[in-house]
């Protein structure tokens, strides 16, 4: 059998599922777990190449407190920081044999600084602790009247919305039940180039439920287009500081997102006594091997 020419270095990889009630349930992550010398130009080919919705690169770290640093990119461009890549992330770096300087607790280095991470003694489910939000409060009737159009509802609908931004931009958005979560059409046009949306339905669920809200996550990508994350970190850490700040939700509860593109993403969402809201979930290797770059 003939043998392939490598070009480059042979990169050790893995593709794990992040916040699956069950393996391949949840959201993809690539991970290129030895990313040195590697440039942002070949890291943002790597994560179009795979076509998920990001690709992480570890890294060591160059902050004293970090266990390890990691690059995350999405189709468009490299994220300071994101959910899901985070605690995929630090699956694949516990996996090849990270060891933490600090017992169970975890510090990650992104573009956003320091992340601190931990995982459960008990079960190993790993959470991050979620950031603090760069963009909190109402919206303006005219922005709330522009989301009712463009989701097809009436103002009605909407039982409140305000800004949940910790970093992509995150508009939450309130309805009344988990029912009318699922049943929006959203109706935006095309959006400019350059024009983001991005926007957080959320609805409540019965008391009882085995969830407590069901989540939507809807973003426009690079080109205009309004897409919907299967399962997203960054917003339920928001969505939870909006929702358990202003006394809708107490925690801990768990969130149920990615239903009607058919995933059972589970988050589950606890609280300290000092109001750290941490955001944790399943993660799972489905793909292990190299990769040459």
């Amino acid at each position: 059998m003939a043998q392939i020419a490598h070009n480059g270095p042979v990169r050790a990889f893995r593709q794990v599922d992040v916040f699956g009630a069950r393996p391949l349930l949840g959201n993809p992550l690539a991970v290129v777990v030895d990313a040195e010398h590697l440039s942002g130009d070949e890291m943002l080919g790597l994560t179009r190449w795979t076509n998920l919705s990001e690709a992480a690169f570890l890294l060591p770290p160059s902050a004293p407190e970090a266990d390890y640093r990691v690059r995350i990119f999405t189709l468009a461009g490299e994220l300071a920081f994101a959910g899901h890549p985070t605690l995929g992330s630090c699956h694949a770096w516990l996996e090849v044999g990270g060891q933490p300087r600090n017992g169970h607790q975890i510090i990650q280095q992104c573009g956003a600084g320091l992340v601190r991470l931990r995982r459960d003694p008990h079960h190993g489910m790993l959470s991050f602790a979620a950031p603090p939000l760069l963009r909190s409060g109402a919206l303006s009737e005219e922005h709330k009247g522009f989301l009712a159009r463009g989701l097809g509802l009436s103002a009605r609908d909407i039982v409140d919305a305000a800004w949940v931004d910790n970093g992509p931009g995150w508009v939450g958005v309130l309805l009344r039940d988990a029912e009318a979560v699922l049943a929006v059409e959203p109706r935006f046009e095309r959006a400019a180039r350059g024009q983001m949306l991005d926007i957080g339905l959320v609805g409540p669920y019965p008391p009882g439920s085995e969830c407590a809200i069901e989540v939507r996550g809807l973003f426009t990508d690079e080109r205009g287009v309004l897409r919907e994350d299967p399962v997203t970190g960054s917003l339920n850490a928001s969505l939870a500081q909006w929702l358990i700040g202003s006394g809708r939700l107490t925690a801990p509860y768990r969130a149920s997102q990615g239903t009607l593109l058919g995933r059972e993403g589970r988050v589950h969402l606890t609280q300290d006594g000092d109001g750290t809201i941490w955001v944790g979930g399943a993660t799972t290797t489905c793909i292990e091997g190299s990769i040459d770059m």
